[in-house]
């Protein structure tokens, strides 16, 4: 058929279907995307939006789940307000959950239209990482 194009689409392994259903026996509206080095679940769970990583043996890699700024944890807010970025405007927040039972903050910050940073902070408020993005 003319005008269509077919993208390529490594089918979901079982075996990475099978761990996130472990993982998030609630999760609903689930959706997934192949991400070359990873697959990827977007799916609703508690009234929240998350996303999951996944190895391509089902290994868990990484998960995220998009937070209000208010929810943000003292720390984290105490640690943005002495950062660089204290009069920055916020937008996405996320909590990134990683193996290890770590737990981490993202906090995407625009000073302008074109000076825009993807925070990370530690669960006590460190600034891990300001990359710029565009």
């Amino acid at each position: 058929m003319a005008g269509h194009a077919n993208a390529q689409f490594r089918r979901i392994p079982g075996i990475v279907t099978d761990s996130f259903k472990v993982k998030y026996p609630n999760a609903q509206s689930v959706t997934w995307e192949d991400k070359l080095t990873n697959f990827q679940a977007s799916f609703n769970m508690d009234g929240d939006k998350y996303t999951a990583k996944y190895s391509s043996k089902g290994e868990w890699l990484s998960s995220q789940k998009k937070i209000k700024k208010e929810s943000l944890p003292e720390a984290v807010k105490d640690g943005l307000s002495k950062s660089k970025y204290a009069t920055w405007e916020v937008g996405t927040v996320t909590v990134n959950f990683l193996p290890g039972n770590v737990t981490q903050y993202g906090v995407f910050v625009s000073k302008s239209d074109l000076t825009r940073k993807n925070l990370l902070f530690s669960s006590d408020g460190q600034l891990l990482k300001d990359n710029t993005t565009l």
